[in-house]
């Protein structure tokens, strides 16, 4: 009976070195052996420099006059940053006490998706401001300010607009002393 089940084990042992196994990383390209890691490549992965790629192709449709477009890329970045800032965050978690160097990085990832979903916002409201949209621009706004505090430049810039749009009344003292 035990050699049966050693002979079972070294089978299963031998199948799994012997079967290729699923990649999901591409070649380099360069001869090295290395691999690519998909998801951190700049422009179509899943990253913080693909949710700025898509802002700035946003840019680019409005400058060209494309607001639809422009539209459709500022939501994508802003659903990508969303999704960014969760799993950055839940691994973070995951992590945190086992190995301080994740959620570390983790930390500034998120902080990056942060700064990238006010970016976005941002673009997004001035977007509906210029289609005379204003009160859809004002919640996009109010969750700057919320998710970046009105002592940070973002989300002082959202108050302004707020200011501007005469969703508010009272000015921001800070902001004026912080811009001299």
């Amino acid at each position: 009976m035990a050699s049966r089940l050693s002979l079972t084990a070294l089978a299963l042992v031998a199948g799994l070195v012997a079967a290729p196994s699923a990649s999901f990383a591409q070649a380099d390209g360069q001869g090295s052996g290395g691999v690519t890691k998909v998801l951190a490549s700049a422009g179509a992965g899943f990253n913080t420099e693909a949710v700025q790629s898509l802002i700035d192709r946003g840019d680019a449709a409005v400058a060209a006059g494309n607001l639809d477009q422009a539209r459709k890329d500022y939501d994508t970045a802003r659903s990508a940053s969303k999704q960014l800032l969760a799993f950055y965050r839940d691994l973070s978690g995951a992590f945190r006490g086992l190995d301080a160097r994740i959620p570390r990085e983790m930390d500034t990832k998120g902080r990056a998706a942060l700064t990238l979903l006010a970016e976005s916002n941002l673009r997004l409201a001035a977007l509906f401001r210029r289609q005379n949209q204003p009160e859809v621009a004002v919640p996009v706004l109010i969750e700057v300010v919320r998710l970046m505090t009105p002592s940070n430049p973002q989300g002082q810039k959202a108050y302004q607009s707020l200011l501007e749009l005469g969703f508010v009344e009272t000015p921001f003292a800070a902001a004026k002393s912080s811009s001299n």
